[in-house]
Parts: C-alpha cells; structure tokens; sequence
C-alpha cells in the first residue's frame, strides 16, 4: 500500500509484496545456476570438438549463466528495498519500481535464450557429443524456463486493474464522473459471468453491486495483500484493546447453561429441542452437495438409496423444480431430513440472481407446514448477499418507513410468487388443515425466511420463524423490533456473517486503513506473524510492539462516531460520492439483524484438580477439558461491528452450530431439578 505503479498505470499489488514471490524465484534460480555451472564445467570445453553448431551451445551456456546471475542479483536488491520500511512507507522502497522495470525486460533475453535452448534439444543440425548429465540439464531448463516465463505472464494477468489508469487522477475528475467510470468497469468484469447474463433480474442486480463496491473501495489504494495483512493487524488490535478493557473491570454479558432461565417469559415454541429440530430441516435445504461436504468419502452411497435413476425419463413429480435427472438435490434432502417422498410437498432447486432454492416440509414430528430455504452456497448467492444496500420495505405490520436488505427483499418476493403460482400452502392447509406454518433458513436463508414471514404473517397469524446465523442487515431498526414476536435467531460464537452488513463492512474497511497506517511492520513481517498466530496465538509482547502511531489506535473499544445510525436520507448521493472513505456511505438506513436473538457461546475450559496431595509432591497437575456451551440473549446493536476472530467462518457453518445445540440439550440433563418450596 498504495498500489504499485508501472508502465503508467496502477496494479494489484505494492511495492512490499514481493518478499517471498522473490525469495521463492531466487532459489530456483540458485538451483539452476548451479547445476548448469556444473554442466558448463563438465562440457564447454568438449564444444570445441562439436562438428556442427558448437558456437551456438556455447553462447547458449555463457548466456545462461549470465542472465541468471543477472536476474538473481536484481531479485536480490528488489528482495532487499521491498523488505523495508512499514506498510504505509513507500519512500524507504522507492528503488522497486524501477528494479523491478529492468528485471521486467529481461524476460526478454531470457525468452530468445530459452529458444536457444530449445533449438539445441530438437535441431539435428547440431552434432556434438554431448554427455547424459549436461543434456538432462538443459532439457530440464529449458522446460521449466518456459513453465516459469509462463507463470510471469499468468502473474501480470493477475496483477492487472482494469481500474488502474492514472488519468482520472492526472485530470482531477469530479467525483461523480470518477465514480460513474468505476462503476462501469465494475459491470464490465460482471459481463465475464455469462451463465448469469441470462438472468431475469441481473442487469438491476449487477448494476447494484458495481455501486456498492465502487462505493467501498474507490480511493483506497487497497490491493490484496493489503487486505490480508490488515485483517492479521485488526486481530492484534482488537486483542489489545479487549487486555485494556479487562483492566477496567466493565460489567460482562451473562450467560447461562441453564434453558430454563433462558425460555422462562417466552412461547413454548421456543424451546432448544425445536431450534435444533428446525436447524436439521434448514440443513437439509442444502441438498446433496452439504451431504458431499460432510461425507466426502461415503457421501454416493449415503444419497444412492434416495436416487431416481433416469429420473428425466420418467414421469416427472410436478412438485420437485429445476433437479438434475436422478433427483440428486432430492435425495440430498431426504437423506438429511429422514424424510419420506409423501412429506415433501414442493422442493425448487432452482438458483438464480436474488433466486434460491426452497422446500415445503410436512412435518408431522411438530405437526407444522415448514419453508426450509437454502443459505449460500453459489456464486449467485454471493452476489445476491452483496446487493446488501437498504431497500424500502413497505409491508402491512411494520412501521412507516422500513427499510431491508435488498437482495433478501428480491429473494423473498421470488419464493412468494412461486408459493402463490403453484398455490402449496394452500393445498398443504386442505391436507394439514391443524399444522402451523414454520418458516427456517441459515445464512442467507435465515434473512429471507424473515422477510418472507413477514409476507406471510398478515395470512397466517401463528407463524413462526427460526433464522440460524441471520446476517446482520435484515431490517431497519423499528421493523426487528416486530419480528421479535415471531423470529428466533440462533447464533454461535464469533459468527462474522451475523455482524455483516454494508455498514459494518464500510466501518471495518475504514477501520482497516487506519490500522496499517499505524503499523510499523513491514508487510512480510505481518503476514508471518499471521502464520504464528493462526498456529500458537497473538503473543503478549506483539500487542504493544505492532504499533507505530498509537493515536490512530483506540485504546478502549468505545463506540465509534462512524457506529452512528443513519437516519438522515437526504442528501445520499453526496454520501456515497464524499473523497473522505470515512464519511462515505452507500446504504440509506443500518440494518439489523431480526428477531429474538439467542446466542451460543463457548465456556471455559472446566479444570479439574485430581489427586491435590501428589501433584504437590510431584508439582504435576492433571486437567480434564471438556467443551460446554452457555447462552444469553443478545441485543441487535451488539451484531454492529466486524470483528476479526480465529473462528469467525467456523462458527457460520451449520454443523457446528448443531454440535453446540446437542451439547447444550445434553447439559441440560445434568441440571438439578427445580424443588417448588
């Protein structure tokens, strides 16, 4: 950071990230420089004696020993100044560019002496002696030089950005204008995804994104590195300023082990053993690639008994949409529900822009009707979570004004249309006419089942919803206050998607900026440091010696002014065009996760003390872990800020949020029994 500058244009990388692509190159190249000094030793003075083509394999191994010790000597120097200086010190290696400029053109001596080589393996012209060890050598060069030069022009393919010009810079461009070009470049790259051209609602959605990511990242120099870097710095710093916070002593969130303290003022249906019921059908929504996932070895004969072989040449089950020929999606559900054909009334396995597969579930263990709608797990449903701007939301039971998650809104009003095309929860009612509604997702599912019971609600009046990890901008704030009557979610841990909305995202890329300004690292420094921590922890010592300016890093996690909930519509466009990344907003209203929300956490681990007189004696101890869970309810605003932990994915997949919920039933057992007085 910033971006590196060559051939008058920015590109995907700095001038510190070339460290250990360097070092790597080097050592190949040490390799290679020995063993064909070997072979020049062994042979060059047999060339003489060649009857033909003698000058060319001797200019071939001469030319080979000096472009190498060439490019290594410049690898070396560029090695040495991209080591140096913090992230944000550009001047201490200024020399990169232009060593890097000389060491760019000498592919091209290298390319005509790979020729060379290459002329000498397959030419009959030259006749010359050559011993086993020296052409085994130049075989082997000669093949993985040009696998190398390959590797460097797949490298600038990978380094270039369409959005480096230097002339909107150069010409002072009004933001708008600046922001207009981004933006279109951003379509353009979406254009490369043609199987979702075909779309219905792809342009508006494609159109969405551009703007939300030209509003994110226009100005801020960022490139990869940067961004992995900084998520390592963010983890130091948060660590930090939680050390400071226990040294005051603050009042913490308690939690319980115990479910009845937990459920005592609410509905009975909310209780452990349907959240983890609900969980189980959301899971198996997923079809059979999550079976795949979670049995990757035995997972064809987990699903064979459920498939219908040449299922398209049958006749085809007028409920089940968009499954391959031998119903793979299908038997995927069965196999996770235990469910039987009869119980599934309608399954849509299509999956489109703002489109995701749902499943309509008789279940007769809770006598309920069940929506169980599918999280993310394509392409699409990742474009579909980022369309993530506030949308107006207008639907009768929530307040004037209510905004959501658009993509969620599109999702929802699609499996809407297609509930009331097909009429399935009105002939699932004629068949089922005492079961309840139940409507369940993960992830994004979860946040689409919540809009979609909203939908729902005014018609049937004891619905109920269970979201598991929701993201964290569903619905404005007035309108979570009344799903609370009808949404449960359940998150775990330090679940990242349930904190992620586009205003914690603009929070933690500002955040971000300003932690590698504070650094005082260098970049490879950082990224091995991430390598110890993901291994063995942040040490005590690195809390402190990270940093470089420490008026840039809070030293209490106090609530930021950027954390201020935008209520003030007018004058947006402004906001999203502002040059100060930290005053740039791209939503109208911050979204919040809906519901109840009950979260999961880990204990600590319970010691236990055995055999207290030996271990004096023998000043050994005897510990005896097991992993528990405890829950509280959580508040939305709490869910507003990014935090970067060791198990923030981890915590999002679904199976260990199962694992949590059987072992919090199980210690539910070990409770002591309530004794009325």
């Amino acid at each position: 950071m910033p971006a590196l500058k060559l051939f008058g244009r920015k590109w995907l990388a700095a001038t510190d990230d070339l460290v250990y692509p360097e070092l790597f190159e080097i050592l190949i190249r040490l390799i290679w420089l020995i063993l064909i000094g070997i072979g020049c030793i062994k042979y060059y003075t047999s060339t003489w004696n060649c009857q033909q083509g003698g000058d060319l394999v001797r200019v071939y191994l001469l030319g080979e020993v000096i472009i190498l010790g060439t490019v290594m000597i410049l690898t070396f120097f560029i090695i040495r100044y991209s080591s140096r200086g913090s992230i944000t010190n550009t001047h201490a290696r200024r020399y990169v560019e232009p060593l890097l400029t000389v060491k760019i053109f000498m592919i091209l001596p290298e390319i005509s002496w790979n020729i060379l080589g290459t002329l000498w393996i397959f030419n009959k012209n030259i006749e010359c002696e050559i011993e086993q060890y020296t052409i085994s050598v130049v075989k082997a060069m000669v093949f993985f030089n040009w696998i190398l030069i390959g590797l460097t022009i797949f490298g600038f393919i990978l380094v270039f950005d369409p959005l480096g010009t230097l002339d909107m810079r150069k010409n002072n461009l009004d933001d708008s204008i600046e922001h207009g070009k981004i933006s279109r470049i951003w379509r353009r790259r979406f254009k490369f995804l043609w199987w979702m051209r075909k779309d219905e609602s792809a342009n508006e959605t494609f159109q969405h994104v551009a703007g939300l990511l030209t509003a994110l990242f226009r100005g801020t120099d960022l490139v990869p590195s940067d961004v992995m870097a900084g998520l390592i710095l963010l983890r130091v710093r948060q660590k930090r300023e939680t050390h400071k916070t226990r040294t005051l002593n603050l009042p913490k969130p308690k939690y319980t082990v115990d479910a009845r303290d937990i459920f005592i003022n609410t509905p009975s249906w909310m209780n452990l053993e349907n959240v983890y019921h609900f969980l189980k059908l959301s899971i198996a929504s997923y079809g059979w690639l999550f079976v795949c996932y979670e049995h990757f070895c035995t997972a064809c004969f987990r699903l064979i008994p459920n498939l219908t072989f040449c299922g398209c040449f049958r006749k085809k089950r007028e409920v089940i949409l968009d499954d391959n020929c031998c119903f793979c999606h299908l038997s995927g559900v069965k196999y996770t529900s235990k469910l039987s054909d009869d119980d599934i009334l309608f399954a849509s396995f299509k999956n489109h822009l703002c489109e995701v597969p749902f499943c309509v579930i008789a279940d007769h263990k809770t006598s309920s009707i069940v929506i169980a709608i599918r999280g993310s797990m394509s392409l699409r449903d990742l474009i579909t979570d980022i369309a993530a701007a506030s949308e107006t939301f207008e639907c009768s039971g929530l307040p004037p004004g209510s905004m959501a998650h658009k993509g969620m809104i599109s999702g929802a009003k699609v499996i809407l249309r297609q509930l009331n095309h097909y009429k399935i929860l009105e002939m699932a009612f004629n068949t089922y006419p005492t079961y309840t509604l139940t409507l369940t997702g993960h992830s994004l599912g979860a946040g689409i089942a919540v809009l979609l019971g909203i939908f729902l609600r005014h018609q049937y009046s004891n619905l109920r919803v269970y979201a598991f990890s929701t993201p964290g901008g569903v619905l404005s704030r007035a309108a979570a206050k009344v799903t609370e009557e009808f949404v449960l979610t359940i998150g775990l841990g330090d679940d990242f998607v349930m904190s992620l909305s586009v205003e914690s995202g603009e929070d933690l890329r500002t955040s971000l900026l300003d932690t590698l300004a504070a650094c005082r690292l260098p970049k490879y420094r950082v990224i091995l440091n991430g390598f110890g921590y993901a291994l063995h922890g942040v040490p005590e010592e690195d809390l402190e010696n990270t940093w470089e300016n420490y008026d840039i890093i809070n030293p209490l996690p106090i609530e930021s002014p950027l954390l201020t909930i935008l209520t003030n519509t007018n004058n947006v466009e402004n906001k999203v065009l502002a040059r100060d990344i930290s005053q740039r907003r791209f939503s109208k209203m911050r979204l919040y996760t809906a519901g109840l929300i009950l979260h999961l956490s880990r204990c600590k681990h319970i010691e236990t003390d055995t055999n207290s007189k030996k271990k004096k004696k023998k000043k050994k101890k005897e510990k005896e872990k097991e992993e528990k869970y405890e829950m509280r309810w959580a508040q939305p605003e709490e869910f507003t800020k990014l935090k970067v932990m060791p198990r923030m994915l981890l915590d999002h997949f679904p199976e260990n949020l199962g694992k949590a919920l059987v072992t919090l039933i199980e210690q539910q057992k070990d409770l002591p029994i309530y004794v009325d007085p």
